[in-house]
């Protein structure tokens, strides 16, 4: 492995699209004034630009970045996100929503599930999602800020925009973004030293052009250029965990207000997406090839969206998993070129804001070193590892029997991380999970219990409330949320009113 000394300061990213910009945005904010960056992108290749919905890390990002709130909002066309409402994915004709937030009050020996777990049983308990006001919120379309974040949010948004939005930050901050295409990478012949022999020298463009660099960022997408092609980084298969190796995805037109909320809704051969945004609706089928045929596709879902279609169904094409290692020698992956699992649970921006941020926090400036390779592709492997157990959780929980699809994933082999999770929360309620893990208790509860897992029993803590203790511990709650939900302005409305000020600058913005 290279472990060089002479300082890194020419970085090259290869790509653009959402990977590349936010990668160049942040890097450009921090290190901007010490390196040299250049983005390399074709407006002839296209990019994959369908995953529209968010989770609320984003907020990390942006804070870093600097970002305006309603400006990023105008900008992007975006809404307000609350959560997820799964359509039929526990059995046909039953739904459960994934909020984000918290759920009730928890007692430091054990969360809220376990007293509401108890009061279900004594007849004393409403719905679980009467006491979340995430969920109560979403269904009413309510929405507003409110004082110490007390209304957990990520948005929905026009990935077009956002890299335009992030590409305009970039470049104000010293980014060169130049235009072509990657014809070859080029490595360091034997000659330039051991050290140094293998790793990526340029980028050599179809007209002829070299662009030279020390650290290289690939954001070629699921081609992965750099890492996979030309380093040899191999690919590991989820597939037989995650069956769904296909998207079709289609725009249309609103034909109602925008609702704070995405919908995922199952079907035989996969599952649906449909994400409100200002100006559009953005619409998606993910399924498996064995299930229904990529001809069939593009009218399946054309016959499953509402409005008028703006663009034409695009078939993307995929495979789950992750790259062996997302920084080999002087490369580091960041997007879909070091692993994908699914939107389903609106994790790829966020994976990328992972891949941005760690390494800013583990800059080879002095040149790379193996305990900073090491460490980086270690803490990759465990967020994606993660989301995989998460994602699978939804498809092999599950009581429907229409397909071979849902059989197939109801009777598989677990990962043994998710089979524990599943038997721990089934026999305990519990849900036991490192810090820095990205879904947090309520998280994993909400889909379990949604999914359709019952657990055997809850935490003794619970008995120390009687009956009318309980009760009125239920109810409070219930009311607070009740009341926070009543205070709020309706979603659509206060999408409009934040954004005004912004949306001259953004339509021009968008124009040019």
């Amino acid at each position: 492995m290279t472990n060089t000394l002479q300082p890194f300061n020419r970085v090259v990213i290869a790509g653009g699209g959402t990977a590349g910009w936010m990668m160049a945005a942040l890097m450009s904010k921090l290190l901007g004034k010490q390196l040299t960056i250049k983005l390399v992108e074709s407006e002839e290749i296209g990019t994959v630009g369908v995953g529209e919905a968010t989770i609320p890390a984003l907020h990390t990002f942006h804070n870093l970045l600097g970002i305006n709130e309603a400006e990023f909002m105008a900008a992007t066309n975006a809404t307000f996100k609350l959560g997820i409402n799964f359509e039929g994915w526990k059995a046909i004709g039953e739904d459960y929503f994934h909020s984000f937030g918290s759920t009730g009050n928890d007692h430091w020996s054990a969360g809220f599930q376990h007293f509401w777990l108890k009061g279900r049983a004594a007849g004393l308990a409403r719905t679980y999602t009467d006491y979340n006001p995430e969920t109560v919120a979403a269904f009413a379309n309510r929405f507003a800020h409110l004082p110490n974040q007390a209304l957990n949010y990520a948005y929905h948004l026009d990935a077009s925009r956002y890299a335009r939005f992030l590409r305009a930050m970039s470049e104000a901050c010293g980014v060169q973004r130049i235009e072509g295409k990657i014809a070859r990478v080029l490595q360091h012949a034997a000659d330039h030293g051991a050290a140094r022999a293998g790793d990526i020298a340029a980028l050599q463009l179809a007209d002829g052009s070299r662009i030279e660099g020390d650290l290289f960022i690939d954001c070629t997408g699921f081609r992965s250029l750099l890492l996979g092609e030309t380093l040899g980084v191999g690919y590991e298969d989820w597939s037989h965990w995650l069956p769904c190796d296909r998207a079709v995805a289609v725009q249309t037109t609103s034909v109602r207000d925008a609702w704070p909320y995405t919908r995922s809704i199952a079907h035989p051969f996969g599952w649906q997406w449909r994400i409100p945004l200002q100006h559009r609706v953005g619409n998606g089928l993910v399924y498996s090839s064995k299930e229904l045929s990529d001809a069939d596709a593009p009218d399946m879902l054309s016959r499953n969206v509402e409005g008028e279609l703006i663009t034409q169904p695009r078939l993307i094409k995929f495979l789950p998993g992750q790259r062996h290692k997302v920084w080999e020698r002087n490369c580091v992956a960041v997007g879909l070129a070091g692993g994908f699992v699914e939107p389903l649970e609106s994790t790829s921006i966020h994976l990328i804001q992972r891949h941005a941020i760690r390494l800013m926090q583990l800059f080879p400036a002095g040149g790379v070193q193996q305990a900073d390779v090491d460490e980086f592709n270690l803490q990759s492997q465990r967020d994606l590892e993660h989301i995989r157990d998460f994602i699978v959780l939804h498809y092999h929980v599950n009581a429907r029997t229409d397909s071979a699809l849902w059989r197939h994933v109801r009777e598989m082999a677990l990962p043994p991380s998710l089979r524990h999770r599943i038997e721990l929360f089934r026999e305990t309620a519990r849900v036991f999970r490192p810090s820095d893990e990205l879904f947090a208790e309520n998280s994993w509860v909400q889909v379990m219990m949604g999914q359709g897992i019952t657990p055997e029993r809850y935490h003794p803590v619970a008995d120390l409330m009687g009956p009318d203790e309980l009760q009125r511990f239920l109810d409070d709650i219930r009311v607070r949320v009740q009341r926070i939900v009543g205070g709020l302005s309706t979603h659509q409305a206060y999408v409009e009113h934040l954004c005004a000020p912004f949306r001259g600058a953004a339509e021009a913005r968008a124009g040019g």
